[in-house]
């Protein structure tokens, strides 16, 4: 069943209670899917599932397991009537899938493909993918469109990279197949709530989570890698994306997926960078308070600037990012502070 306005459409969502997934999941009941999700809470937690059901005020189905388990997959598909999935279940650290590669590609490879076994099984041919714009590797020219060429240089991004060529062998194999890739930059920012919003375990390895870090004084300062490159300020620049936009993006693609023809590959970002001295100045400025600093010599593999052209999902998807790195700095905080004390 393909989802118009009125119409009812049951969703399952693999990783749902993660960052991405749980933002996703909440817009999605709003409005008016009936969502299902699958996660194995190995980098989430369980609680945030209460979290979502007070901001929508309705429950969530949710089922704990682990997407390669083919079996449970094809039970909760056929039990709850699946039409569409998106698929976020995966490990997501670069630097970790450096050191722990195996777990990296049977996680986020071999989980896709249980899956696609899965779906055929239970005849469900309709997919949105969680991707990434580290598929890219060191830009070639900026922005950079669908059609930049691809290369990886982490075990992360190759695994991205992988599960995409699948999903587009599959796709070529029959017709019944309708899937659509969405090529995230930097997802940034909590919902407005500050209920839900990013919270990884361990050592956080994006900016916005080490600038909360120092400014909640869980860090004494934040490192700067770098600022002698050939931009604006001398330090990197990155395309930041509200999480709400991003969740936006799943939305309209599930309402698109009637009218793509086999597989099909859409960037999201904003189409501008920010600089890492522009995100502190703003988080600064609009939260009232100081992050200390220090600039650190470069690191191996970072480039001076990435940063995406959109206009393609704009066009198919009618999907425009609406929200401002303000917003994003604003409501990461938010979240951060009400974490903190019901944590």
């Amino acid at each position: 069943m393909i989802y118009f306005e009125g119409i009812e459409m049951n969703v399952l969502l693999t990783g749902g209670a993660g960052f991405i997934g749980s933002h996703t999941a909440v817009l999605l009941q709003q409005q008016g899917f009936q969502v299902v999700i699958l996660d194995n809470f190995s980098n989430s937690e369980v609680t945030v599932l209460e979290k979502m059901e007070l901001i929508t005020g309705k429950p969530f189905t949710s089922v704990s397991g682990d997407v390669r388990e083919v079996n449970l997959l094809v039970t909760i598909l056929e039990n709850y009537k699946i039409d569409a999935v998106i698929h976020f279940a995966g490990l997501k650290s670069v630097a970790e899938s450096a050191l722990e590669p195996l777990q990296y590609y049977s996680n986020n490879v071999l989980g896709t493909i249980s899956l696609l076994e899965a779906m055929n099984k239970a005849g469900v041919h309709s997919l949105v993918f969680s991707s990434s714009a580290t598929v890219y590797g060191a830009p070639k020219y900026l922005p950079i469109d669908e059609d930049h060429p691809v290369g990886p240089t982490n075990p992360y991004g190759q695994g991205k990279l992988q599960a995409e060529q699948i999903l587009a062998d599959l796709s070529k194999s029959s017709k019944q197949w309708r899937i659509i890739s969405l090529r995230y930059f930097n997802p940034s920012g909590a919902h407005e709530t500050g209920l839900i919003g990013e919270s990884p375990r361990g050592e956080p390895n994006n900016l916005m989570p080490v600038i909360l870090k120092v400014a909640g004084r869980q860090l004494g300062v934040l490192k700067v890698f770098g600022a002698d490159y050939e931009t604006r300020d001398g330090t990197g620049i990155r395309d930041y994306i509200h999480i709400m936009d991003v969740a936006q993006a799943h939305l309209d693609a599930l309402r698109n997926l009637s009218k793509s023809k086999g597989f099909e590959i859409f960037n999201l970002g904003t189409g501008q960078g920010f600089s890492v001295i522009e995100i502190l100045k703003t988080f600064e400025k609009i939260n009232d308070i100081q992050i200390p600093y220090e600039i650190c010599t470069k690191r191996d593999g970072d480039v001076a600037a990435c940063f995406s052209d959109s206009r393609k999902a704009s066009v198919h998807l009618q999907w425009s990012p609406k929200r401002s790195l303000e917003e994003m700095c604003k409501s990461a905080w938010q979240f951060y502070k009400q974490d903190k004390i019901n944590g």
